[in-house]
């Protein structure tokens, strides 16, 4: 019995000159599978992830038939399989030539190479934040500034990055009490980058207290930029965040608020710390940033190092109590965006630029090969050069496995070929780690090889018990179920991504 449709067929002129469908697919039906990992997200669903990170969600039979080969090309799942290069046929090159470029500039970081330089002009400050990761000294021990000479000798080492992007971010302890010196370390860049013809930019890490006129002049009409601490409302933030005199808080209010009106809105960001106080301060905590004027705050766990450690904050709370403080953070702000108040979180807006964009980020945490060194470096107070930010805190704590070399000692090659460097990035690299080689997470995680050896004595530590991994997973696992249960969360989030 034929039809409707096939009745038609049967009277059309057409009849015998067109095919059908059918005619236009390969006969054998035959593709090869391309390298993608799978992770069971709950129930009977799955998701699959190629080298470049395009994912597919699919359910165990439909997994089941894509690693049988024996998916037709009709069905649901072939165009987008083929599309995102998790399957070829034929006998063209074009698929794995792709997929190459597309792994080529998620790595592209790698090629720029080292952007960011930290310059720790001074470890003297007025605040006494128990979880702080520096080893501070008071404001009177002038002994912990770095020199003009050294600061000439890391000028050298900075602007003999390869990188068209340098940006100089001002450390401490406090930095804006050594303002001298970085008076005399801006005015030195910019004469050299008058012949380096570089993108260049400035970040004093401050809490703002010591801001002063002075300094909002010489900030004006440059690419400077200041980043402050701000953990939450007034209570909060004091408790953690204690000094001499008192309400921390009030300093940052209003520091925030001097450049605001003298600098713009642009011209200031502030981080918060998770502490045991936090977390069931989620609303709270953004509420704050919101009567800050911020559009978007940053959800930062605690790191083992410096005071962190000595005051045994890092050990307050469990990688699940974080996890379920993020997720109330992140419910309440995708809700606040529902109402027509835009606003971000950061930490989500990087993952979800790794997994929705072909663009790289330059979040050190999340790189593979690691970033140490190769996206971020820091240049002490004394001359030494660390790997990153967390490797001069842990010298910080009497163990200088990331130290590079010192710029009075060592050249630009030594330093940046050191073996403190090498080795951790080599053995470090994902695709060559248990348990993250096989990873369907892999593309949108980083290597911490700093953070496993503070916490384990090895670069890459047991992924099992890593709070890193633990983190970064339930985090991976929570956006993408919340991409997939709502359509306007997906369309945020993919605003989040490109923005």
């Amino acid at each position: 019995m034929h039809t409707p449709h096939q009745a038609l067929a049967d009277r059309s002129p057409f009849k015998g000159k067109f095919s059908g469908p059918s005619a236009f697919v390969d006969k054998l039906q035959a593709y090869r599978l391309l390298p993608f990992d799978f992770e069971r997200l709950d129930g009977d669903r799955y998701f699959l992830t190629n080298m470049a990170g395009e994912f597919v969600l699919a359910s165990r039979p439909e997994l089941q038939q894509i690693v049988d080969c024996s998916l037709s090309p009709v069905d649901r799942l072939y165009a987008e399989l083929k599309a995102k290069h998790f399957i070829e046929s034929g006998n063209s090159l074009a698929a794995p030539e792709l997929l190459a470029v597309k792994v080529r500039t998620k790595a592209d970081f790698i090629r720029r190479f080292t952007a960011l330089h930290m310059f720790v002009v001074t470890l003297r400050c007025d605040h006494s934040c128990q979880y702080c990761q520096v080893s501070r000294q008071s404001e009177d021990r002038i002994a912990f500034d770095m020199s003009k000479d050294t600061a000439a000798a890391a000028l050298d080492f900075t602007f003999k990055s390869p990188s068209p992007q340098i940006k100089i971010e001002f450390q401490g302890g406090e930095s804006l009490l050594n303002f001298d010196l970085i008076r005399f370390i801006v005015e030195e860049a910019e004469a050299r980058n008058s012949i380096c013809g570089k993108d260049l930019q400035f970040v004093a890490a401050s809490n703002l207290v010591p801001l002063s006129d002075e300094i909002l002049s010489f900030a004006e009409g440059r690419p400077f930029y200041f980043s402050t601490s701000l953990d939450g409302p007034r209570d909060l933030h004091n408790r953690n965040r204690p000094r001499p005199g008192g309400d921390s808080h009030n300093f940052a209010r209003t520091g925030i608020k001097r450049v605001r009106d003298r600098l713009g809105i642009a011209r200031v960001s502030a981080l918060m710390t998770t502490t045991a106080d936090s977390l069931a301060r989620a609303t709270d905590i953004v509420d704050e940033y919101l009567d800050a004027g911020f559009t978007g705050l940053f959800l930062r766990p605690l790191s083992p190092y410096g005071f962190a450690i000595k005051t045994r904050q890092y050990y307050n709370y469990q990688v699940d109590q974080w996890l379920e403080f993020y997720k109330s953070a992140l419910s309440y702000i995708i809700r606040l965006n529902e109402s027509g108040v835009r606003f971000q979180e950061y930490y989500t807006a990087l993952i979800l630029r790794k997994m929705l964009t072909p663009h790289p980020t330059g979040y050190v945490d999340l790189q593979n090969p690691s970033g140490i060194g190769i996206s971020a470096i820091v240049f002490n107070y004394n001359g030494k050069v660390f790997a990153s930010d967390e490797a001069r805190m842990l010298a910080e704590m009497d163990d200088e496995r990331f130290a590079l070399g010192n710029l009075t000692q060592n050249t630009y090659e030594e330093i940046m070929l050191s073996p403190n460097l090498v080795d951790p990035i080599q053995v470090s690299v994902l695709e060559s780690v248990p348990m993250c080689s096989d990873c369907a997470f892999r593309p949108y995680c980083g290597s911490d090889p700093v953070f496993h050896y503070a916490t384990t004595g090895d670069f890459v530590g047991h992924k099992k018990f890593s709070p890193f991994c633990r983190r970064h997973m339930g985090m991976f696992k929570h956006i993408i179920g919340l991409m997939e249960s709502s359509a306007s969360t997906r369309e945020l989030f993919e605003a989040w991504a490109w923005n």
